[in-house]
């Protein structure tokens, strides 16, 4: 029967069970991913950024454990071994393989003291990414936390909050490294006299003092990032189901907003660990890094300087390995910042 077409009764039809070939029509085509998920789908389908985290991986090899099996430590003086060539012996040495005795050779020569410069760069490139990864994260910590509360409070407090982070940018950070090594000094040789602190004696104060100084100053990029995010997402509805189910505020920002910006906070902290690698080789470069013997890479930079004509190696390799280590950071930062971020589609 053909239906009148201003009838205003219902089709009954219209309401019959759907056919199994309109069940599969409405089959999602893609299957539902989370957001990590999602995320290191993107990562692992950017080339580049696998390349930077495997050579990532094999840096940390080779600085966190790799020394642990060199047979020579990196304050060890071999005597007559001073300013050795890449893969050559002192004369003691080639007696030794002479007579039949195995001698680890030296790949990447000795300095002026005698030392297996190899195992000096495994030793610096360890200090350098300890003091990216530290830094970074108390700058995650920091940074996140004050950005959160004065975006949540708004109004005045933010306000007063944003303006104190307009004060630190005009603090100059060398200088503050200075006062503070200075300062520091007697207090640390004290304290690193008493059971449980001698391991200030290895870094020395210069190096606590850089841990300060990014507390104090490099976490107000952090703070500005996450304020605006959290300016974004407070207005969210999930945030307001929250609030009228009585949630606190400082579950609301521990559980509501820090989580939904947590990609971006890891994307900024990856992008933060070789700007303070490069600012303790050049803190190290100027004098203003670790306590002699320990090693970093802008010390053995510095000691290089002086007889680069002479012995070029020694300047090259640390140079290499602070470029590469900067270079695939932020290679590996910036696949991170595409992989998760939302607004991009594949």
């Amino acid at each position: 029967m053909k239906k009148n077409p201003i009838s205003l009764h219902l089709d009954a039809d219209a309401f019959m069970p759907a056919t199994p070939e309109e069940k599969e029509s409405l089959v999602v085509m893609r299957d539902s991913v989370s957001f990590w998920k999602d995320g290191f789908r993107r990562l692992f389908r950017n080339k580049v950024a696998v390349v930077s985290l495997f050579v990532i991986l094999v840096i940390v090899i080779f600085a966190y454990f790799l020394p642990s099996f060199w047979p020579y430590s990196y304050e060890q003086q071999l005597r007559g071994s001073e300013n050795l060539a890449p893969f050559h012996y002192s004369a003691q040495e080639e007696a030794q393989i002479a007579a039949g005795e195995k001698v680890f050779p030296h790949i990447c020569g000795t300095d002026k003291l005698g030392r297996d410069f190899a195992v000096r760069l495994m030793m610096g490139t360890r200090i350098s990414l300890t003091v990216g990864l530290v830094c970074a994260a108390l700058v995650l910590l920091v940074g996140s936390t004050y950005g959160a509360i004065a975006g949540f409070a708004g109004g005045w407090i933010d306000n007063i909050m944003m303006r104190f982070t307009d004060v630190l940018y005009t603090i100059p950070d060398i200088l503050l490294i200075i006062i503070l090594a200075m300062v520091l000094r007697d207090p640390l040789k004290n304290l690193a006299a008493v059971d449980g602190f001698k391991w200030m004696q290895t870094v020395g104060p210069n190096l606590i003092a850089i841990f300060i100084v990014f507390v104090l100053l490099y976490w107000v990029g952090m703070a500005r990032i996450t304020r605006s995010q959290v300016l974004v997402l407070k207005e969210a509805e999930y945030v307001t189901a929250a609030r009228a189910m009585g949630s606190g505020k400082g579950r609301i920002i521990r559980k509501h907003l820090l989580t939904n910006c947590i990609g971006t906070l890891i994307v900024t902290t990856t992008l933060q660990i070789p700007s303070a690698i490069f600012t303790e080789s050049y803190l190290s470069f100027l004098g203003l890094g670790v306590a002699a013997p320990m090693p970093s890479l802008g010390s053995l930079a510095t000691d290089a300087v002086k007889g680069m004509n002479a012995f070029p190696h020694l300047l090259l390799f640390p140079a290499i390995l602070i470029s590469l280590t900067i270079l695939v950071f932020n290679l590996f930062g910036d696949g991170l910042r595409d992989a998760f971020d939302p607004k991009l589609k594949n």
